[in-house]
């Protein structure tokens, strides 16, 4: 049994609408994509410029750096990537930003060999406007299985 927080719905909660739920899971879909298939400064630009992931890279700059490598990981080893990400729960902020929690699977396969599921892991971010688009300014990722 995982000790992660179900944040049970409670009066008073409020929940993104329909068409902001459905933009949102469309960027995640388009953000997953672009890492998914190699293209790092696009995916890299999904992040506000100062952003921070998992407390360890911060900077936009320094996403794509991580991102490049891990392209040319899977290059080298002939490996496809995908994440998959389930149970978007959506929740505006009085200031207009959004916190998001999802679940999410990556998967990697090696050419000519079986799919591996490689993780599974709660995704919460904290996503702002800028000039009319989503971006991330900070992701935390807890992987199952660890405390």
């Amino acid at each position: 049994m995982s000790s992660e927080p179900t944040n049970p719905s409670a009066a008073g909660d409020v929940y993104a609408s329909a068409e902001l739920y459905a933009r949102i899971q469309q960027f995640y879909a388009d953000q997953m994509g672009l890492m998914d298939h190699g293209h790092a400064e696009e995916w890299a630009a999904t992040f506000t410029e100062d952003a921070v992931f998992q407390g360890a890279v911060s900077g936009r700059a320094a996403l794509a750096d991580s991102a490049r490598a891990h392209t040319r990981k899977l290059a080298e080893e002939k490996a496809d990537f995908r994440h998959w990400i389930g149970m978007l729960d959506v929740r505006p902020e009085p200031d207009g930003s959004l916190r998001t929690r999802a679940y999410a699977l990556t998967a990697r396969t090696v050419r000519g060999e079986a799919l591996q599921l490689t993780a599974s892991v709660v995704c919460r971010d904290h996503l702002v406007l800028r000039d009319g688009r989503w971006l991330v300014s900070h992701r935390s990722l807890r992987r199952d299985g660890t405390a």
